[in-house]
């Protein structure tokens, strides 16, 4: 088999690995089996939130199964069809059986990351917190660019995204700022871009055209329905109001309506500043806090099943998750996974699924990647 077409099955074969590994093939079988026992029980409708569950739970296994059953069968056909067409030197049809693996290829990544996509608030909106590092001007510059690239990747899944809270620079960029995209699996993807994202480049504030390196940070956490239940003692919170501030017009405020949430035992802080009523910023800071316990207990069971502490809270050198070069050259080079790209002006435009694809893949894996920072 040429080499191409072999590349394309290798492909294939690591996403099918990949995907029996994750659903733990046997065992998803014979849930599926019981499940699919339930359905046909009539008296599961007698508790309509179960059945929901049940109904989730079977579609979501039965999508898994058949689209691996259904890639393993044209991944036989199609190169037992490639070995037919080199046996005759048919080039034409080896060629047709070469892009078939191709589109196959593509279909098997896109199938094993909507597979993967099945955690507890996966599906779930998602909120996404960008704060500046030290470093003034630089990095809150840095920081506004990645809330950007942050909106530009929604939009480009159909996102709708919102503005909660915004804290501009004082010369240019913003401190802080929190982003709630709304759309299908928006915590699921997003949620593996939290950590630190370091620039480096020939600054625009230098007049001595000197490199600079800036550090921003990226918190995500998911949006959570009322079902889930997370207790708040009141007394373990400071509220705070101020001015909002933001980019004008109808961002400027000029009252203390501005709502900031301080979660004592913890030290989380959630703040929001969109809403002209300080009523409806101190319910949606509320929300962002209960969002923000839920993520915390979530990621405290992700540790403590993997028996290593992956968050990084200093923003700074030696907790970049990913480094982004635009000058003396260009490359985007994440340092979990090994993932590049030569295109950081895409990247920062919205192009982040191959990142978020890999860093997805790694959590069912467990392998670490021995990968060397840029300079």
């Amino acid at each position: 088999m040429r080499a191409e077409a072999q590349a394309h099955v290798d492909t294939i074969n690591e996403a099918l690995a990949l995907l029996r590994r994750f659903l733990d093939w046997d065992r998803a079988l014979r849930r599926l089996d019981e499940l699919n026992a339930r359905v046909e029980d009539p008296t599961l409708w007698e508790n309509p939130k179960a059945a929901q569950d049940v109904m989730r739970e079977r579609r979501r296994l039965d999508e898994a199964i058949t689209a691996t059953r259904d890639i393993e069968r044209e991944l036989s056909d199609t190169a037992e069809l490639i070995e037919m067409a080199d046996a005759e030197g048919d080039a034409e049809m080896a060629d047709e059986g070469t892009q078939a693996l191709k589109a196959l290829a593509q279909r098997a990544q896109a199938d094993k990351i909507k597979a993967l996509l099945a955690g507890e608030a996966d599906g779930n909106d998602s909120y996404v917190e960008i704060n500046a590092g030290a470093g003034g001007t630089e990095s809150q510059d840095w920081a506004e660019m990645l809330q950007r690239m942050y909106t530009r990747w929604a939009e480009r899944r159909g996102m709708k995204v919102e503005l909660i809270d915004y804290h501009a620079g004082e010369q240019a960029g913003i401190k802080s700022a929190t982003l709630l995209l709304k759309g299908e699996n928006a915590y699921g993807y997003a949620k593996t871009e939290s950590g630190v994202h370091r620039l480096v480049r020939i600054s625009p504030y230098d007049s001595s055209a000197r490199r600079h390196t800036s550090f921003s940070s990226v918190w995500v956490y998911p949006v959570i329905d009322e079902s889930i239940d997370i207790e708040i003692n009141d007394s373990e919170l400071r509220i705070d109001t101020y001015r909002a501030s933001g980019a004008g017009g109808q961002h400027i405020n000029t009252t203390d309506s501005a709502v900031r949430i301080t979660h004592l035992p913890t030290g989380i802080v959630v703040a929001c500043q969109n809403q002209r009523s300080q009523h409806k910023n101190k319910a949606e800071a509320y929300n962002q806090l209960r969002a923000r316990l839920y993520e915390h207990e979530l990621r405290k069971r992700e540790e403590e099943a993997n028996a290593v502490n992956a968050t990084k809270t200093d923003i700074g050198w030696g907790h970049q998750i990913r480094s982004y070069v635009l000058q003396p050259y260009q490359l985007v080079k994440d340092l979990r996974t090994g993932v590049t790209s030569t295109s950081p002006g895409d990247v920062l435009d919205g192009a982040l699924d191959d990142f978020m694809a890999a860093a997805l893949s790694q959590r069912v894996t467990g392998e670490k990647v021995d990968v060397e920072d840029v300079d």
